[in-house]
């Protein structure tokens, strides 16, 4: 039995020692990860396996010895969360003495020190003693790249681990790491070792007196300078390096007296990049340094960069120079004085104002705005420098303005004005008697009311907007200033001349109104109404187009200012009241002038829709009144009546479908669920008894024996049911869908038909899973295969198919697949293909009306990749296997998916999918041209080598559609021509006199449109190969 036992003890031993004989001996390095395996397993301890090394450790051969300690390394980086105390205590203790081992050994020593580096049964005080071995035995910096990583690596590792240790060396440690990293080149070794600094500085490590050292050791990589190789398998970019180095320089004040003299000589050096960066590192500094670290440094860093942004030419340059600007000036800002210490910001600010304010009174010349703007930078980085720079410019500008007639020079000025006023928005100020700007009220608003009254229309652009952030600052404007302004305001509103300024002026007013709710109900209100009762006078004289046209800025204007609770109480019923009086046939109706009250009516509830009392005011208000009008436009009359047949056309129908779902969208729960209760049976049972002036001549019945008037109103009920949150139950479901289906079928009012398909697909789209909504799926499907079959109903029952497929690809529901499927045989009906093709582009695009995010449908936010992925190889397969005279459907249908597909998705699959997008160029369906050019567009952009393979097909099909008959066409080959100059040079250069040739021809186009694009392509194509290009 004994010898039994070591027989057993003896076997391990020896299939281990031939496993470090085939990794010293046999040079493979699979054994490595065996014996790790083998250890881990329990089949070995570690002590077997050094004592297995035992010869290789001693051998005289470095190369040996390198070999040996490498299997072991190697192990222990695997298991070195095995290991016990007194084992990483021999293990550091041998690889510390391995330290001054022959250079060969040295990476294979660093690797396992690594290792026990992560080891958490590591005692106090080892990592100090490793790390001391390092620093005093090895030359790091003429290691290999990997090695030197491996340093860094261990250094990290005893910082996240042993810090109280490390800090216990004090400044040593700081020394040590500078002889390590003194030298560095490499980045991916540099991203680490600033990392490391950033962490002694941050983390209050010891730098004794070598803050210079460390300083030195790191500055003297900036300004980064570093272009990544070429498909660089590591992806350091040098914006990496930059922010990593920025964050070291900018991490500790005490680097400021060297920092601060680098950062001024770079930003005056002549190289771009070094300017951005140093710009944007003194930026970073600002958030540590306070008023001592930039004392010395003030009047230098000033000049450098007020002369930046004076006399650059690049944008950024100027834009991080005002950034640095204003971040110093609010790092001397917040910085708490002795009182007997220098106030350094008023100093600063003076020798700013003192070089920038004499440029202020050259309205014409070319400093005026770049010292504007380094005033501005300035003020706006605190309150107290924005007091301080307005109280000195504000009263020069306004000196200026009065002295400067030209409307040009008047337009700079108040810009400039404008500008420091909305600096003052920033700040808050709790005593009235302490706002900057209350003593320079009345000149300011006489001033705003002078640019009002220009007849210059960019003056009068930028008064309008100084007077909305005047009327911003609190307690401002006194009750005469507002009746002035709102007075102004009219006025601009009415002007024919320019539409700028009517656009702002009501722009002004909504947010003026919001703030000033009285002065806009006492002063413009009436106004407005007086104007809509003129306006309804004219109509009904049938006068001529101008005073039609302040009509509709009436109505503009009524939906503009109701940006209060209060106004929209007193504009609400104007709008209303108005489409009453049209409706009593007092005024010539026609269908532009309801569709223009019905868009009043919309704006003012969207802008309902951010406080929740106004929105069920509206809701309640304007909903009865547009339903009782629909009603009474739907009913039998014996008289003529104009307005009642505008109603019910399709436009004016879709303009209150928007009112009414946009008044629907925001209501609470409990609101809606008031709403539903009475809208429902109106439409199921024709319970009136809610509606205003319902004293109709018969009943309202769309859905049983009604007209087809009465039935183009479920269109309506479509905006409302289809808006309402997903948890408000609807009264009557069973019996509202059922009538929605046999309606949607109903050959006889196509419009109607379609509404009733649309609002039982959005309630489709809302049920929760379960009995009821297979229920209805089922209605559905039975309805759609019955309809489908020869009859009068198959356009119906195609739209409902479309429609419920649309609803369910929405919501990822399992049955969408199949009926997807149905919707695809259906492009090889000689009858429904076209339509079938078309209604891919309706299942792929968002609509407005329902199964919207806004009106709470399910939208899944993938939905399109994955109709993409489940349809797309179905519809390759179809269209290889479709009749010659049904391709095109199958084109059609394909290119829709792909036109709407996000590109990212699609640029995978384009190598497949091309040639099929080319052949639907050769489709004579206008609409298929399109789609497919809309789509080729961007992917000319995105994949330049994948679309060259095709370069000839290209060519020659953009250029015959280049002369389409259709202007749409034309416009799009030509930017399709264009983006072709974006593939490979050598690619094009065969096809360029044949392309300046043929581009020759729509240079003449008729269309001005087309012949922009022309010039725009056909440049591009002469510039293709030239030096520069």
């Amino acid at each position: 039995m004994a010898a039994a036992a070591a027989l057993e003890a003896v076997a391990p031993t020896g299939a281990l020692w031939g496993l470090v004989h085939d990794f010293v001996m046999g040079q493979q390095e699979g054994p490595a990860d065996q014996v790790a395996a083998d250890v881990k397993s329990g089949s070995y301890t570690v002590l077997q396996v050094v004592e297995a090394l035992g010869s290789s450790l001693e051998n005289p051969e470095p190369r040996t010895r390198a070999r040996g300690i490498q299997l072991l390394s190697q192990v222990l980086l695997q298991c070195q969360s095995l290991l016990l105390e007194k084992e990483v205590v021999h293990l550091i203790l041998f690889y510390e003495n391995r330290l001054k081992d022959h250079h060969l050994v040295i990476p294979s020593v660093l690797q396992g020190l690594r290792a026990l580096s992560l080891c958490v049964a590591l005692p106090p005080g080892l990592a100090v003693s490793v790390l001391k071995a390092i620093f005093q035995e090895v030359h790091v910096q003429s290691l290999p790249q990997v090695d030197r990583h491996t340093v860094y690596s261990i250094i990290t590792n005893f910082m996240q681990t042993r810090e109280e240790e490390l800090k216990g060396l004090g400044a040593d440690f700081t020394f040590g790491f500078i002889q390590v990293m003194d030298g560095e080149k490499d980045p991916r070794n540099l991203l680490v070792a600033f990392r490391i600094v950033h962490d002694l500085i941050s983390r209050d490590y010891s730098l004794g007196p070598f803050v210079e050292e460390l300083f030195e050791v790191t500055s003297c990589y900036f300004p980064i300078d570093f272009t990544p190789p070429p498909n660089d398998p590591h992806g350091i970019q040098r914006e990496d390096l930059i922010l990593s180095l920025r964050a070291v320089l900018a991490s500790t004040p005490r680097f400021a007296e060297f920092l601060l003299p680098l950062l001024i000589e770079k930003v005056d050096s002549e190289i771009l990049s070094a300017k951005l960066d140093s710009l944007q590192t003194l930026n970073a500094c600002c958030a540590v340094y306070g008023q001592k670290e930039l004392k010395d440094f003030l009047p230098s860093l000033w000049a450098s960069i007020r002369r930046e942004v004076f006399q650059t030419a690049s944008e950024r340059v100027e834009a991080d120079g005002l950034a640095a600007l204003h971040s110093l000036t609010a790092c001397l800002s917040r910085s708490v004085l002795r009182a007997d210490a220098e106030d350094l910001l008023d100093s600063f600010l003076s020798n700013i104002l003192q070089d920038c304010r004499h440029h202020l009174c050259e309205p014409d010349m070319k400093l005026v705005w770049p010292s504007a703007k380094l005033l501005q930078a300035a003020a706006g980085a605190s309150a107290r420098a924005c007091d301080h720079i307005t109280s000195n410019v504000l009263p020069l500008l306004l000196e200026q303005f009065r002295k400067h007639s030209q409307s040009n020079q008047r337009r700079t000025i108040l810009e400039m004005i404008l500008g420091f006023l909305k600096l003052h928005q920033k700040w808050s100020y709790e005593d009235k008697d302490e706002r900057p700007l209350n003593g320079f009220k009345d000149q300011l608003c006489s001033l705003v009311f002078m640019a009002l009254t220009d007849p210059n229309t960019q003056l009068q652009l930028v008064g309008i907007r100084t007077l909305a952030v005047l009327g911003a600052q609190p307690d401002l404007l006194s009750s005469g200033d507002l009746e002035l302004a709102v007075g102004h305001l009219y006025r601009l509103s009415f002007l024919e001349e320019d539409s700028q300024s009517w656009v702002a002026a009501l722009e002004a007013s909504g947010a003026l109104a919001a703030l000033y709710p009285v002065a806009f109900s006492s002063h413009l209100v009436p106004k407005l109404a007086e104007e809509l009762c003129r306006g309804e006078l004219d109509l009904a004289k049938g006068d001529e187009p101008t005073k039609c046209s302040r009509h509709l800025r009436c109505l503009q204007a009524l939906s503009a200012v109701s940006t209060h609770p209060s106004i929209v109480r007193e504009t609400l019923p104007l709008l209303l009241q108005h489409l009453f009086q049209m409706n009593k046939g007092s005024m010539i109706a026609g269908t532009s002038e309801v569709i223009a009250i019905c868009q009043s009516l919309q704006q003012v509830a969207e802008k309902c829709q951010r406080d929740p009392e106004s929105c069920w005011y509206f809701h309640q208000t304007a909903i009865p009144c547009l339903l009782a009008l629909a009603v009474q436009a739907s009913m039998p009359e014996k008289e003529h009546s104009v307005l009642r047949r505008v109603l019910l056309e399709d436009e004016v129908l879709a303009a209150m479908v928007s009112v009414i779902g946009t008044a629907t969208t925001h209501l609470s729960p409990d609101l809606a669920a008031q709403s539903v209760a009475r809208i429902v049976p109106l439409f199921l049972d024709g319970d009136i008894s809610f509606l205003p002036e319902n004293s109709f001549p018969c009943r309202f019945q769309p859905f049983q024996d009604g007209s087809s008037g009465q039935r183009r109103l479920v269109a309506l009920l479509m905006a409302f049911v289809c808006s309402l949150p997903r948890n408000v139950e609807i009264p009557q479901l069973n019996q509202l869908m059922r009538e929605l289906v046999e309606l949607s079928c109903c050959p006889s009012c196509p419009s109607s038909s379609t509404a009733a398909a649309k609002c039982f697909a959005g309630l489709l789209n809302k049920l929760p899973a379960g009995q009821q909504l297979d229920e209805f799926l089922q209605l559905a499907v039975d309805k759609v295969e019955a309809g489908l079959s020869p009859g009068p109903c198959r356009s119906q029952a195609f739209t409902l198919l479309l429609w419920v497929t649309k609803a369910l690809v929405l919501r990822y529901h399992p049955l969408s697949s199949c009926l997807t499927h149905r919707l695809m045989g259906l492009l090889s009906d000689p009858e429904l293909g076209p339509a079938a093709a078309d209604g891919f582009s309706l299942l792929m695009s968002d609509c407005t009306d329902v199964l919207t995010r806004a009106g709470h449908a399910e939208v899944r936010i993938m939905f399109r990749q994955r109709f993409f992925t489940d349809n797309v190889p179905a519809l390759v397969k179809g269209f290889h296997a479709a009749s010659q005279d049904m391709k095109p459907n199958y084109l059609k249908g394909l290119s829709h998916v792909l036109n709407r597909l996000p590109k990212p998705v699609l640029l995978p699959e384009l190598p497949t999918l091309l040639s099929l997008l080319l052949e639907a160029l050769s489709c004579s369906d206008c609409v298929v041209q399109l789609s497919t050019l809309s789509c080729l567009q961007p992917l000319l952009l995105e994949a330049p080598q994948v679309m060259s393979l095709h370069v000839d097909t290209l060519v020659t099909k953009f250029l015959n559609l280049s002369s389409s008959p259709s202007m749409a066409v034309r416009i799009a080959a030509l930017q399709c021509m264009h983006a072709l100059t974006r593939l490979p040079t050598p690619v094009l250069l065969p096809y360029k006199p044949q392309v300046i040739r043929a581009l020759a021809k729509p240079l003449d186009d008729k269309k001005r449109l087309v012949r922009k694009e022309a010039v725009s392509a056909r440049g591009e194509w002469f510039l293709l190969g030239s030096p520069g290009s």
